[in-house]
């Protein structure tokens, strides 16, 4: 009974990581190291869905797509890697604000840091991250519609998929980052936190939207396990909500080590998001045909 498209899965991840990237970098506050990680990540999951969509059940428009988001990534990525000699303008800003700080406390001027080097040439421009996920909606769209059922249901599944996905794939990613910056501020991750929060109610209703995972719980949809797989994904939408409801919570706190709870704590959120979207999405797969 279960069945899913693997190329579809990891386009999805891959798009949404790479237009939440960008909700983080036109901040202009996160190093560019950042984005050169989730870039590289992104990139790789787009080469995975191209060589599994190639290989098993292609879908054209999707496959094209996908070397579209593969393409646009890469030159996003090359372009930020020649620029680098620009910096972050907001990091700049933070670092000046808080050396503004010390010396106004101590009176004790701080070294002049790397963050106090005049910038050469311009910053890398952050809507340039925008073009690969524009370009993959294109190919969400076209596996939205090859995986069969109502169309429009089909498609809502699928790009609401790719932004819960990808948000709270970013939110732990950029908890990471703050071992890397650590005087980055609390900003940008909780703002991934709070789309996260955003995200869940799109994501819990398309997939309740007939037919949907009420049909798995009541037996009209056999899942192969006696409805099992559909409790399974009642308490792994639940624990994904607490486990978010949580975090926000621990970024509230003043101590460093909040901010590494709160990463771990999305550790666990990614596990139970995934079980939210793919167990859905593999019970409702040959129901929708």
């Amino acid at each position: 009974m279960i069945s899913l498209d693997a190329a579809t899965v990891l386009l999805q991840w891959a798009v949404g990581g790479l237009f939440w990237l960008w909700v983080t970098t036109r901040r202009r506050e996160v190093g560019l190291g950042y984005g050169w990680l989730l870039r590289g990540v992104f990139i790789g999951l787009a080469l995975g869905s191209l060589a599994v969509g190639l290989a098993f059940d292609t879908v054209a428009v999707r496959e094209l797509s996908t070397v579209g988001v593969i393409v646009a990534a890469s030159v996003a990525l090359a372009v930020s890697i020649a620029r680098k000699s620009a910096g972050v303008s907001g990091h700049r800003a933070e670092h000046d604000r808080r050396s503004a700080r010390v010396a106004a406390m101590t009176g004790i001027d701080r070294a002049t840091a790397e963050a106090d080097v005049p910038r050469r040439g311009p910053e890398f421009p952050p809507a340039l991250d925008l073009v690969a996920p524009i370009v993959g909606l294109v190919g969400l769209v076209a596996a939205g519609v090859a995986a069969g059922g109502p169309t429009p249901l089909a498609i809502a599944r699928t790009v609401v998929g790719a932004a819960f996905l990808g948000v709270v794939t970013d939110a732990m990613l950029l908890g990471h980052w703050y071992l890397v910056q650590p005087g980055l501020g609390r900003g940008p991750v909780k703002e991934l936190v709070r789309w996260t929060a955003i995200m869940w109610p799109l994501e819990i209703a398309v997939f309740l939207w007939p037919t949907g995972m009420v049909q798995v719980l009541n037996g009209t949809v056999d899942d192969g396990y006696h409805g099992l797989l559909g409790w399974i994904w009642i308490a792994c939408a639940v624990t994904t909500i607490g486990l978010v409801v949580l975090t926000w919570y621990a970024l509230k706190e003043r101590y460093y080590s909040a901010v590494m709870a709160a990463t771990g704590l999305l550790y666990l959120a990614i596990l139970t998001a995934f079980g939210t979207d793919l167990i859905a999405r593999a019970v409702l797969a040959n129901a929708s045909r």
